[in-house]
């Protein structure tokens, strides 16, 4: 079936409409960053640069770590974003762009996402990589897609709503899985962590500047959360759409981030500049190993 151009626009040059990638520009192992900054200095760690995009927050490059072909691509911040990029890098790897056809053969991307967190249990200390074994979409964004409960944890979220008390007013949150085959690479090195993805970084992370909170005991509520072994390690705003988004579209896909905040102990390490370069370095090297 042939997809209509207001569902799927390319460019005049024939790339993605927000990302600007071309399909032949697209490698099978991609790294996700939000901040476009982060990817020239992922990029330092590259040899044989094929190009360097940008078009708002998103910039992309392509180039090889270990022998192995890697895209580096920014997403900004939050899940509304990420919506956008696992839409169009799946389209770049399974939709004819001359045909505006699904490819009979599906292609299946290793994603990663590599960024900073805030950790919510006193035992995690600042530094710390933690991979979001489970990701919890508060955000909504994939009770819009059918099918939704297909790929959500659903007894573990049941159980998270009723401990928490979870606001009527608020998107019933999803639970979704990483990639076993990346957690795999990672659980040696990093904390297996459960994590809330928030759809923004004051009110839904629990923090109050001048405006209160529809659950004020949140960040506690959080804290205490049990289910089978597993509990709440940590806040950020991409995770759940990047897992969620790549289990719908038969992609492999994780997050691991560097916990630079504990709010649990109320801490910060604003200097974590270092910190996230050794989490690149870490996981270029799992990823191409």
């Amino acid at each position: 079936m042939r997809i209509p151009e207001s569902e799927l626009i390319i460019n005049d040059d024939g790339s993605a409409f927000h990302i600007h990638l071309k399909p032949e520009e697209l490698a099978d192992l991609v790294i996700l960053v939000g901040d476009p900054g982060r990817v020239d200095m992922i990029a330092e760690f590259l040899t044989d640069i094929e190009f360097r995009h940008a078009n708002r927050e998103f910039v992309s490059t392509t180039g090889k770590y270990n022998g192995k072909r890697i895209t580096i691509l920014s997403t900004g911040i939050g899940t509304d974003n990420c919506d956008i990029v696992m839409t169009e890098l799946d389209a770049l790897a399974n939709v004819s762009f001359k045909t505006r056809e699904a490819k009979k053969k599906h292609r299946t991307l290793t994603i990663l996402r590599i960024g900073t967190t805030g950790a919510v249990q006193p035992d995690i200390p600042l530094g710390s990589p933690i991979f979001s074994l489970i990701s919890v979409g508060c955000d909504g964004l994939l009770n819009w897609y059918a099918d939704r409960d297909s790929i959500s944890e659903l007894d573990m979220e049941k159980a998270f709503k009723k401990h928490v008390g979870w606001d009527k007013n608020l998107p019933s949150p999803y639970f979704v899985k990483a990639s076993d085959k990346l957690a795999e690479r990672f659980k040696d090195c990093s904390v297996m962590g459960v994590t809330i993805s928030a759809p923004g970084f004051y009110g839904p992370q629990g923090r109050v500047v001048r405006l209160g909170l529809a659950m004020p005991d949140m960040i506690e509520k959080f804290e205490s959360f049990k289910y089978k072994g597993y509990r709440i390690t940590n806040f950020e705003m991409e995770s759940s759409a990047v897992a969620g988004m790549a289990k719908h579209l038969g992609h492999e896909a994780g997050t691991i981030c560097c916990a630079i905040a504990n709010r649990y102990l109320k801490s910060s390490n604003p200097d974590y500049k270092a910190l996230v370069r050794n989490l690149v370095k870490l996981s270029l090297d799992r990823l191409t190993c």
